[in-house]
């Protein structure tokens, strides 16, 4: 598989995978005229032989390296592992690979990984942010083609691709009074005082709905979580069941807190939905296995994935263009804790 000096060529992979020298030049420097089932077949065989890309030569040639930044708060999250792959999946198709980053959702971890994207010299980043401020002055002329994802507002500085936060919510949150909830919490995090992160962008969306169906917005049915994670949302249940707060459905501000509520329930001895009824948002791969399985608000996470990398690509041939804003397009995913 080599050229007899222990080193795998270009010319190598070439008559491995039956093309021309041209093609895989064309493949390993994510040039576009291939098709799909050869670029796959010359990535397969570039993999199995250990040929090495010679990354250095390839960026003075042509400017790139065929690599793409993701940035997320933290990569042990269900949803940021299920946007991960889409990403992946996505960038592959257009012939990039993914360096995937953690940020720690706090803005020096992503001022950090913006300026590591410039010294690794990614072609682009797409990063999920949350602790930003558009207003820093970091961020003016950046440099780097860059895609943002996540609650916060960049005024049309970067292209943008959000969840649909109050519009999810809203759904959700009358979903459960369709089933014929009156008493309708939601359990949720702490306010920052610019009102720019998912937990007021989604709790506008809960009052909007009470709002609209005449239903009060009492204090006391806004449930602060200590932790925006599952064992937060088990202390909530634990804490609205022993001070006797007369709910009878919940919106949960993620997945992730709603599978720590329906443990505290449990733990409680309150029946999901016999009870209390429950929806969630994001609609991570658990919620279908969760006992009862949870009913979600599901944006199109391959939607979303899609959009991010078809905007940095954009953004890489044409620096110049126009940001744009983008919201994901979403269902109710009903299952098992509402009916």
């Amino acid at each position: 598989m080599t050229n007899g000096q222990g080193t795998v060529t270009m010319g190598d992979v070439a008559r491995l995978a039956g093309v021309s020298k041209m093609t895989v030049s064309n493949v390993v420097n994510n040039r576009p005229g291939v098709s799909e089932p050869v670029r796959r077949r010359v990535m397969e065989v570039v993999r199995e032989s250990g040929y090495r890309i010679n990354v250095s030569a390839r960026t003075l040639r042509s400017g790139r390296t065929g690599v793409l930044g993701l940035a997320v708060p933290h990569v042990n999250s269900s949803y940021f592992g299920l946007l991960a792959e889409h990403v992946i999946d996505e960038a592959a198709r257009r012939g990039f690979h993914i360096a995937m980053e953690q940020t720690g959702a706090a803005a020096e971890g992503e001022f950090e990984v913006i300026a590591r994207s410039h010294k690794l010299q990614f072609d682009g980043l797409i990063l999920s942010a949350s602790g930003l401020d558009p207003a820093d002055r970091r961020l003016v002329g950046g440099g780097i083609p860059m895609v943002m994802l996540g609650e916060r507002d960049f005024a049309a500085s970067f292209d943008h691709v959000a969840m649909p936060n109050e519009e999810g919510t809203k759904a959700a949150t009358e979903h459960l009074a369709d089933r014929g909830c009156r008493r309708i919490a939601i359990a949720t995090g702490p306010v920052r005082e610019d009102g720019v992160n998912v937990v007021t962008r989604r709790r506008r969306g809960y009052l909007a709905a009470l709002a609209e169906r005449g239903m009060a917005a009492e204090e006391s049915l806004l449930v602060a979580l200590d932790d925006m994670n599952a064992e937060g949302g088990r202390r909530a249940a634990h804490r609205m069941v022993d001070a006797g707060l007369d709910v009878d459905g919940v919106v949960a501000v993620t997945d992730g807190v709603a599978q720590g509520l329906l443990r505290g329930f449990a733990d409680r001895g309150v029946s999901v939905p016999g009870d209390v009824r429950l929806i969630g948002f994001d609609d991570i791969p658990e919620a279908r296995i969760m006992v009862p399985s949870l009913s979600t608000v599901s944006p199109d996470h391959r939607w979303m994935a899609a959009k991010a990398v078809e905007l940095v690509t954009a953004r890489i041939d044409d620096p110049d263009r126009p940001a744009t804003e983008h919201t994901a397009p979403f269902t109710i995913a009903e299952r098992e804790s509402t009916r």
